[in-house]
């Protein structure tokens, strides 16, 4: 799975334009609706973003619906993005299926189903299959208002030009253009996305606002991680961050994808425990068969479970210990095992120092399998957003990374 992806680099573009982009990702997200909120979340002077959201209210950007009352105040101007009877349609691509839905502005969740896809036959085969389902949930709900379509990947991903790279498990995507395959399909914005950036944009849209610092974790049949500092998705120099599935452990030396023995992947992923519950002689063919057998209390399965839990704590006890987030969140289908989630839990309250670990929260994404779709649409609502911004502004397009 999760190679991170190449960052989007910062535009030039200065003062209120940078400015107006953070409210409108934090409107669009729901995590703010009044400028007072805005004031908090951005760290500025309440003067200043009361003049950023005058300036996008004139363009039509946000629009004021409303008022909320306030502990010892006048009532607050309700915020919302202008024109927010919009929607995306989102999907997150698996190796067998995909996980799709609508999404709205503010992070709400509807139409959510899955249906088969056949990624491993390569995009020109499994895109126009998924493209239908997502244009029919388009028709469901008003083609005129789609403003942005997202698509979350289990490989990295190129986000500045909108390409996969080098994907492990993707057979024939290397280098397709997949951003520019879904404008020309739907003729609005698209985003692509590494799944794990997906699944922690989504789960933090969601939490409590004062949890600015947080790591997500996604194990399926591999492990991937996304990291919020300050409240948005760091990438790293080289859009890197988060990449803990080639920590080395000093368990086995089964060879890894990366060239290296012993990396995380192979001793902690789905994939990794199906081949070891295999050489064990047990009938596994998948990460699902895994979760299957573990559910039902397999022995051999929830041992072997259980180890991988204490690899994965292992390896985020120093990650932990460094960036001191406020949570941990743990998504994917072998989150749903109470051993695994014990186990990561237990190895880093042992693993990790006591003032780090004080105030931590451990628990999985409130959001389960449907934190990557949310995340896919916020990506893609941002990127029609920065694209409407530009228009007004007459600027460069802003970065368009929530």
């Amino acid at each position: 799975m999760v190679e991170k992806s190449v960052p989007h680099r910062r535009s030039p573009t200065g003062g209120v334009s940078s400015l107006a982009e953070r409210v409108l990702e934090l409107l669009a997200s729901g995590q703010a609706t009044t400028r007072t909120e805005l004031a908090g979340l951005l760290g500025a002077a309440p003067s200043t973003v009361s003049l950023t959201v005058g300036q996008l209210v004139a363009h039509g950007l946000v629009a004021e619906h409303g008022t909320r009352s306030s502990t010892g105040g006048r009532p607050r101007k309700v915020l919302r993005l202008g024109g927010s009877d919009g929607f995306a349609v989102a999907a997150e691509l698996g190796g067998r299926h995909a996980h799709v839905g609508v999404v709205l502005p503010g992070g709400g969740l509807t139409d959510v189903s899955t249906v088969p896809v056949a990624t491993a036959d390569g995009p020109e085969a499994a895109l126009p299959g998924l493209a239908r389902t997502l244009e029919a949930l388009a028709e469901q709900h008003g083609r005129e208002l789609l403003r942005g379509v997202g698509l979350c990947l289990p490989g990295p991903v190129d986000v500045m030009s909108g390409l996969v790279t080098l994907p492990a498990r993707m057979p024939g995507w290397n280098r397709f253009p997949v951003r520019a395959w879904l404008e020309d399909q739907f003729g609005v914005p698209a985003a692509i996305e590494n799944d794990a950036n997906c699944m922690a944009v989504g789960e933090h849209s969601v939490q409590p606002a004062e949890r600015r610092q947080s790591i997500t974790v996604k194990t399926g049949s591999g492990i991937g991680a996304g990291v919020i500092a300050d409240g948005r998705l760091y990438r790293g120099g080289t859009g890197a961050a988060g990449e803990i599935t080639h920590v080395r452990v000093e368990a086995g030396d089964t060879p890894c994808s990366c060239g290296n023995t012993g990396c995380l992947e192979t001793v902690a992923s789905g994939a990794a425990l199906v081949r070891i519950l295999r050489e064990r002689g047990l009938a596994v063919e998948s990460t699902e068969d895994v979760v299957r057998l573990a559910s039902d209390a397999d022995p051999e399965a929830t041992r072997a479970v259980r180890q991988a839990g204490r690899y994965l704590g292992m390896v985020l006890s120093a990650n932990v210990n460094f960036f001191n987030p406020d949570a941990v969140y743990l998504g994917g289908l072998l989150s749903t095992l109470e051993p695994f989630v014990a186990a990561v839990r237990s190895q880093l309250y042992e693993g990790c120092h006591p003032l780090v670990t004080q105030h931590l929260v451990i628990e999985r994404t409130s959001l389960g399998a449907d934190a990557g779709l949310v995340g896919a649409g916020q990506f893609a609502l941002q990127r029609a957003l920065a694209n409407a911004l530009q228009a007004v502004t007459g600027g460069v397009a802003p970065a368009t990374h929530p």
